[in-house]
């Protein structure tokens, strides 16, 4: 609590930027559980607010304020959960999905009422068969690749609300359930349209469950790196795509017609997912040399991910074949150690990748020196010098390379540490 205080009286002496404060620092936790996560980034709700018509302005800051109430509320009410708290608690049940779909009927109401429970047939009604599927995609994907038994990996069930409230234009995982609005119709399309997006918000439990990353600077933004690589592993998976048919994007077919863009974020080439009037361009950068240092979006979490993002892309395809068999794996298995902690920084986060490579069933020097090769390409992981072929080498040649070192000390801390304070920064 200690870092948010010290943001707000940061803030605190510019009274103009109070409100924009509120709402980017409404997700600010000591704890990761305490948090919400939207797939809509706030920097995009805001641009539309600059720049958008009458009616897309409306609904940008109705998105704005339910998402900050709801944040708002998690932080009040929700109970910290340690470390020892997230061991394995009891043996779950048998896997089995557990499905219930409820609509809100376009009002601020939740869980609604339900239309859909596990093994009813369709609906006709669009949004509650695709949240019906897309749950269910994602806990098979957990299932039949990591043997993973829910999202908390005890049989959790999984609950979604579709429909809600008017015009609201995001999705979120708030610890209980999916909550799915239906856009504006302008220039969001039904948020339950993206497998994707669905397993990127549920993907937000299983790192909720495994790690304590707090939702603020690197640790959130490697938050929402983890939750895009199970987005994007579980569409892979679906469609049955190596990594070198998938097109890496996260939401795409959630954007209107006429929105100039392709979806929310690109882990192939970051900052290229959009570049639209309204909702203005991809922040996102692709290598540390254009980290965004910004208190805002909790400290950038939806802009930096692009770095690791462009790491596990890298990686997956230097490997090949498919992605969640040997990249993915890793990092599961990584975020299963227990190694991983609350204010884990991309350094750190990248040395560990490295590290469990080697302990990782069917993955071995080959994966590891992929994953080593592409944190280095993004700047993370300083690159290993080439081994010199002359008879005789001078003094600079002889120096080991130092692979596991980071090249900004200054972004990313020390490596050898665990208890930095949990900014990221």
């Amino acid at each position: 609590m200690a870092e948010i205080c010290a943001l707000i009286k940061i803030h605190g002496n510019h009274a103009d930027h109070s409100q924009t404060w509120l709402e980017d620092c409404a997700m600010c936790t000591c704890r990761h559980r305490h948090s919400i996560f939207c797939v809509l980034p706030p920097y995009i709700l805001k641009s539309i607010q600059k720049n958008g018509s009458k009616e897309q302005v409306e609904a940008a800051i109705n998105t704005l304020s339910v998402d900050s109430t709801f944040r708002s509320v998690r932080l009040n009410l929700t109970a910290a959960v340690s470390p020892a708290q997230r061991e394995r608690r009891v043996l779950g049940p048998a896997q089995s999905k557990q499905r219930t779909i409820y609509t809100a009927d376009n009002v601020e109401t939740l869980p609604g009422k339900a239309v859909r429970t596990e093994g009813a047939g369709p609906s006709g009604d669009v949004a509650v068969d695709e949240a019906y599927d897309g749950l269910g995609h994602t806990f098979d994907f957990f299932s039949e690749i990591f043997d993973r038994n829910s999202i908390d990996d005890e049989g959790m069930p999984l609950n979604a609300t579709v429909h809600y409230g008017p015009r609201y234009s995001n999705a979120f995982w708030n610890g209980q359930r999916m909550v799915f609005g239906d856009g504006d119709g302008e220039l969001f399309n039904r948020f339950t349209i993206a497998l994707d997006v669905i397993g990127h918000e549920l993907g937000h439990g299983v790192t909720e469950d495994e790690t304590g990353l707090v939702y603020l600077f690197q640790s959130g933004a490697l938050n929402e790196h983890l939750s895009d690589v199970w987005g994007s592993l579980i569409k892979q998976w679906y469609l049955r795509q190596t990594s070198d048919q998938a097109d890496w994007l996260i939401g795409a077919g959630l954007l209107a017609d006429g929105v100039k863009g392709q979806a929310l974020r690109s882990m192939k080439k970051p900052g290229s997912a959009f570049d639209d009037p309204v909702l203005g361009r991809d922040p996102q950068p692709g290598h540390m040399d254009d980290y965004e240092e910004t208190y805002a979006d909790n400290g950038g979490v939806h802009i930096n991910s692009g770095i690791p993002n462009r790491a596990f892309y890298l990686a997956a395809t230097s490997v090949g074949g498919y992605a969640w068999e040997k990249i993915g794996r890793v990092w599961y298995e990584t975020i299963r150690s227990k190694r991983v902690k609350q204010d884990t920084k991309f350094k750190e986060f990248a040395n560990l990748t490295v590290a469990t490579a080697l302990r990782t069933p069917g993955c071995g020097p080959i994966e590891q020196k992929a994953i080593a090769e592409a944190w280095a390409e993004v700047g993370v992981l300083e690159k290993v010098a080439p081994k010199t072929t002359r008879a005789v080498t001078t003094r600079s040649s002889r120096q080991p390379a130092r692979m596991f070192e980071a090249q900004r000390g200054g972004r990313d801390g020390d490596a050898s540490s665990s208890t930095s304070n949990g900014s990221g920064r």
